[in-house]
C-alpha cells in the first residue's frame, strides 16, 4: 500500500492501508521532531492540506510534560522526560541526542527519514512501509555511527507509537511461565509507565511481545483497537506511557535494561520491525488481520496444509531405539499420520538429559547402521521423517564441549550455570554458525528429512562474549540474528525443509521466528482443558496454522489430568494436529476412535489452517466455548464444555462472519439430532438465534465436545 506526501505540506506523509491512514511529519525549529499527527479509520489524503492537524499537544505550562509523546522516535536528550526510545552517551560523557533532519528517501509503499547528531556523526534512519494487503503498518530505525568516536547505545527501540486520548484505557496481552503460556490478560491501562519485556534471550513464556489498547468499551467483534508487536526472538522490551493528559505511547524494542551496545567508528545497526495495526471491528477484526498478515508477508509456506504428525517423545522418553520406533511408525502410520519424528535421544551418548548434547551423530548402540534404516521403513509406511534437535544448547558432558570450552556464553573467572543439565552455545560467533550448518545441513539432506522440530531448552546466564571487550553484550542481538541465519541457510540448501519451532513448549513464538519457520510448539502442556486456555492467547495474535497441537495420553504426562480422547482430538483440531502418545498402551476402541478423528480433521483441515477464526463465546477450559473457521463458502466449528453443568449457558451457539441471505447446509460433524446432516440453516438464523448443540446443553457429562461442519449452497 502506498505511502504518500501530503499535498501542500511539506515534509508530511500519509501511510495508507486498507482502511487506515498513519500521518506523520517531521517539524523544523529550536528541536528538529518526527511527530505523528493521526493514526485510525482511512482519511482522503487528498483533502488534508484543507484540514486543521493536531498532534497529542500541551502548552502553557512548565509543568506540564512536552511534546514528547507524538514522536516516532522520542530520545533521551533536551525537554523530554517520557519513555526514549533512543538513548545514547557520546565521547565525553555527553548523553544528550540532538537530531537534525537531513532528507527523505520515498519510494511507493516505504519512506526513510534520515536524521544526525552532527556533533558525534550518529545518523538515525526512521523506516515506514505498508505492506500490500491488509492494514499492518512496519517500522523499524537503523543507526551508523559516521563519527570519530565510539557511541554507546543504552536504548534503540524500534518506534514509538501514539495512541489517542480517550476517557478510558484498557490493555490486552498475555502473561504467563512453563506450560501455561499465552494466558490472556485484560485491565485498565493504568496512568505512568507499564512494561512488558523477557530478560531471557529469547520470546520467553512469561510474556510475549505485542499488547492490544481499547477504549474500555471493544468487543470481540466491535470498537476501535490498536496493537503494537515486536517481530524478534530474544530479549525485549514494550513499554506503554499513559499521560495524566489522557494519551497514551507505546515503544518497543530489542534489548532490556542492563546490556547496551557498543559501536565503534563505521559500525551500524538495525532494530527489528514493530508492527502497529488499528481497527474498529474490535478484537476478533484484530486477531483475524493479524492472521492474514502472517500468511501473506510472515510465513514461508503459508499455503500449505501443514501434515499431521507423530512425535515419539512422551512414548519412549530417553528410551530410544530403532526396533521401538518403527514399532510406534507402523501404529502411527495406520492411525493415517503423515509425518513421524523421532524425538531426543536418538544422538550421541543421549541416555538421559546430562550428556551427549552437540555431538550430533546416531547414536550406535541404538541405531548401529545410522538413521537411514529406519527412515527408509518409514517412508515406507507412506510417511515423511523428521527429527529433533536443539543446536543452541551443548552438555557439558560432550565431546563438543570438552574441544571447544570457549563456545559457550561465559565470563572469565565466573560460573557457568546449567540448566537442565547444559549450556548456550553463542550464534553469535561465526565459527559456531558454520559448525552448525556443517552437521545440520547433511543431516537434512542425506537422511530425506523434512522437518526439524528445533528445540531450545533454557534462558542465557553468564552471558559475556570473551574477546569482544565493549562490544561484548552484542551477542543479546547477534545470538538471535545468528539463529536466524542458520534457518535460512539451512532452508536455502534444503528449499523441501520444514521447521518447528520450541523452546521448552511456547517459549519462542513470535513474528520473527515465524519468517523462517512453519509452525510453533505452543506449550510442553498438551492437557486439553489446559490448552485451551493457551491456544485462546495464542489465537490473538498468531494464525492457527503455525499452531502445533497434541493429543497425549489419556492421563496427561504434566497435570495426570485424565480427559476423553474425542475431547482431547477436539481441542487439537484447532490448530495443526499431531499425536504424542505411548501408544502401545491405547486400547483397541481407542486406536479406531483416533483413526475416525483423524481422517476427520484431514476433512476440514484446510478450513481450520487458512480460514478466518472467530472466537464466538465462552471462556475456554471454564465454560462452554467455541471457536469458527470461514473460508469461502466452508465453514468448521469446534464446540466444547468442560464441565457437566452450568446454569449460565443458553444451549445456543451463534455463528458470526457468514452471509446472512445465504443458506447453509451441515454436510459433517456430530452435531446429533438437534443439527442433522443435511439439514439448512439461514446464515441469518445462525447468527442470530443460533444451534442448539449438545455440547452447549445446561446439563450432561463433564468434556463435552463436538466438530461440525457447514457449507453455503449456490443459489
Amino acid at each position: 500500500m502506498p505511502v504518500l506526501q501530503v499535498p501542500g505540506r511539506p515534509n508530511t506523509w500519509a501511510a495508507v492501508t486498507e482502511t487506515t491512514t498513519y500521518l506523520l511529519s517531521v517539524e523544523e525549529g529550536e528541536e528538529v521532531k518526527v511527530v505523528q499527527w493521526y493514526w485510525g479509520p482511512r482519511l482522503p489524503v487528498a483533502a488534508l492540506a484543507e484540514v486543521t492537524l493536531q498532534p497529542a499537544r500541551y502548552h502553557g505550562t512548565s509543568f506540564l510534560d512536552p511534546d514528547d509523546i507524538d514522536e516516532l522516535l522520542p530520545v533521551d536528550g533536551g525537554r523530554r522526560w517520557g519513555v526514549p526510545s533512543l538513548q545514547a552517551t557520546f565521547e565525553g560523557g555527553v548523553r544528550s541526542v540532538e537530531l537534525a533532519f537531513e532528507r527523505a528517501v520515498e519510494s511507493d509503499d516505504e519512506l526513510e527519514l534520515v536524521l544526525r547528531d552532527a556533533a558525534h556523526g550518529l545518523r538515525v534512519s526512521l523506516h515506514l512501509r505498508c505492506p500490500e494487503g491488509g492494514d499492518v503498518i512496519e517500522r523499524w530505525v537503523s543507526v551508523a555511527n559516521e563519527g570519530a568516536a565510539a557511541v554507546r547505545l543504552h536504548r534503540l527501540d524500534s518506534g514509538s507509537w501514539v495512541l489517542p486520548a480517550r476517557p478510558r484505557h484498557r490493555y490486552t496481552g498475555v502473561y504467563g511461565g512453563w506450560a501455561q503460556e499465552t494466558q490472556l490478560q485484560r485491565a485498565e491501562l493504568p496512568v505512568g509507565e507499564t512494561t512488558f519485556t523477557s530478560r531471557t534471550g529469547t520470546t520467553s513464556h512469561k510474556a510475549n511481545p505485542w499488547i492490544m489498547v481499547d477504549a474500555g468499551d471493544a468487543t470481540e467483534e466491535t470498537g476501535e483497537v490498536w496493537t503494537v508487536a515486536l517481530a524478534w526472538s530474544g530479549s525485549w522490551r514494550l513499554t506503554a506511557q499513559r499521560r495524566p493528559e489522557g494519551d497514551v505511547a507505546i515503544s518497543a524494542g530489542f534489548g532490556h535494561e542492563g546490556p547496551s551496545w557498543y559501536l565503534t567508528p563505521g559500525d551500524t545497526l538495525e532494530t527489528p520491525p514493530a508492527l502497529g495495526l488499528h481497527t474498529t471491528g474490535g478484537y476478533g477484526t484484530a486477531s483475524r488481520s493479524w492472521h492474514e498478515y502472517a500468511r501473506r508477508h510472515v510465513l514461508p509456506h503459508p499455503g500449505e496444509l501443514r501434515p499431521v504428525l507423530y512425535n515419539s517423545w512422551e512414548a519412549t522418553w530417553f528410551e530410544v531405539t530403532e526396533a521401538g520406533q518403527l514399532d510406534l511408525a507402523r501404529r502411527a502410520a495406520d492411525l493415517g499420520v503423515e509425518l513421524f519424528v523421532v524425538d531426543d535421544g536418538w544422538f550421541g551418548e543421549r541416555t538421559d538429559d546430562t550428556r551427549g548434547l552437540g555431538d550430533w551423530w546416531p547414536n550406535p548402540d541404538r541405531f548401529p547402521q545410522g538413521l537411514n534404516g529406519l527412515f527408509d521403513a518409514v517412508r515406507g509406511l507412506g510417511m515423511q521423517a523428521g527429527l529433533w534437535v536443539e543446536p543452541e544448547m551443548v552438555n557439558p558432558d560432550s565431546d563438543l564441549y570438552r574441544k571447544n570450552p570457549d563456545w559457550v556464553l561465559h565470563y572469565p573467572g565466573r560460573r557457568r550455570d546449567t540448566m537442565r543439565n547444559q549450556l548456550v552455545l553463542n550464534f553469535a560467533r561465526d565459527d559456531v554458525r558454520a559448525w552448525a550448518v556443517g552437521w545440520l545441513d547433511p543431516l537434512v539432506r542425506d537422511h530425506g528429512l523434512v522437518y526439524l522440530k528445533w528445540d531450545m531448552n533454557r534462558s542465557f546466564t553468564q552471558a559475556g562474549w570473551p574477546g569482544e571487550g565493549e562490544r561484548g553484550d552484542l551477542l543479546w542481538i547477534k545470538h538471535t540474528r545468528g539463529v536466524y541465519a542458520v534457518m535460512d541457510e539451512l532452508r536455502r540448501r534444503n528449499p523441501g525443509l520444514r521447521i518447528e519451532s520450541c523452546s521448552g513448549g511456547g517459549g519462542r513464538v513470535d513474528l520473527g521466528i515465524l519468517r523462517r519457520t512453519d509452525q510453533v510448539w505452543t506449550s510442553d502442556n498438551t492437557d486439553a482443558r489446559d490448552r485451551q486456555a493457551i491456544q485462546q492467547g495464542y489465537s490473538y495474535l498468531y494464525p492457527a496454522g503455525a499452531m502445533s497441537c497434541w493429543v497425549t495420553d489419556r492421563a496427561n504426562a504434566i497435570t495426570g489430568r485424565v480427559v476423553p480422547l474425542r475431547y482431547r482430538f477436539h481441542v487439537a483440531m484447532a490448530g495443526t494436529l499431531g499425536i504424542g502418545g505411548d501408544l502401545p498402551e491405547w486400547t483397541a476402541e481407542e486406536l479406531a476412535e483416533a483413526r475416525e478423528l483423524v481422517a476427520a480433521y484431514k476433512e476440514v483441515r484446510h478450513v481450520v489452517q487458512h480460514g478466518r477464526l472467530h472466537r464466538l463465546a465462552g471462556t475456554p477450559g471454564v465454560t462452554a466455548s467455541a471457536v469458527q473457521y470461514t473460508l469461502g463458502a466452508e465453514v468448521v466449528v469446534l464446540a466444547y464444555h468442560p464441565y457437566g453443568y452450568n446454569g449460565s449457558v443458553s444451549g445456543r451457539l451463534r455463528l458470526a462472519g457468514l452471509d446472512p441471505d445465504a443458506v447453509y447446509e451441515v454436510v459433517g460433524g456430530d452435531g446429533g439430532p438437534a443439527v442433522p446432516e443435511g439439514s439448512r440453516w439461514h446464515g441469518r438464523t445462525l447468527m442470530s438465534h443460533g444451534l442448539a448443540l449438545p455440547t452447549w446443553a445446561p446439563a450432561g457429562p463433564d468434556y463435552r465436545s463436538e466438530l461440525l461442519a457447514l457449507r453455503r449452497m449456490t443459489s
